[in-house]
């Protein structure tokens, strides 16, 4: 059986707001966050927004403290947690997606995203870029960047 290394450091929560206003999240939002680990990205946009929410992560345990918390935070009707590789997740349903992976993740999901992702879909992914795509905007959270972009309409081919 193969061994699966996880790697899991909690944004903080003032990132995490900033990340959620950055994508203006609303109550008519479906937010998935890749890499959710204990779930406080989708919570935090449960709680204070109204939104509805998914995460996903590969580590069971964090998946556990994932539900765990939402329930304790009075979100689990709006949210769930999910062990899933995210390249197998379909993405289709987010209007917003929130991330904190490492670069080369990050480079190996973009072709993802812009081939899932709605037009008008908002990406905030904290401390990393998604490879070569420039963000729309970012900001310095006391030495955390974060970075936003909006998935751009698709090229009409007639």
């Amino acid at each position: 059986m193969e061994t699966v290394n996880f790697f899991y450091v909690p944004t903080p929560p003032e990132v995490v707001e900033a990340m959620l206003q950055a994508a203006a999240v609303t109550s008519a939002d479906v937010v998935y966050d890749l890499g959710c680990g204990d779930g406080r990205i989708v919570i935090t946009a449960a709680e204070k927004y109204g939104a509805r929410g998914i995460g996903f992560d590969l580590n069971p345990e964090r998946v556990a403290e994932a539900n765990e918390n939402a329930r304790q935070a009075g979100v689990a009707d709006r949210v769930e947690f999910r062990q899933q590789d995210i390249f197998e997740v379909d993405l289709s349903e987010a209007t917003v997606v929130t991330l904190y992976l490492l670069p080369w993740l990050n480079n190996q999901l973009r072709p993802k995203l812009q081939h899932e992702l709605r037009p008008g879909t908002r990406i905030v992914s904290h401390g990393f870029f998604l490879g070569d795509w420039w963000p729309y905007s970012s900001l310095d959270i006391d030495g955390h960047f974060i970075y936003f972009w909006e998935v751009p309409p698709k090229p009409d081919l007639k």
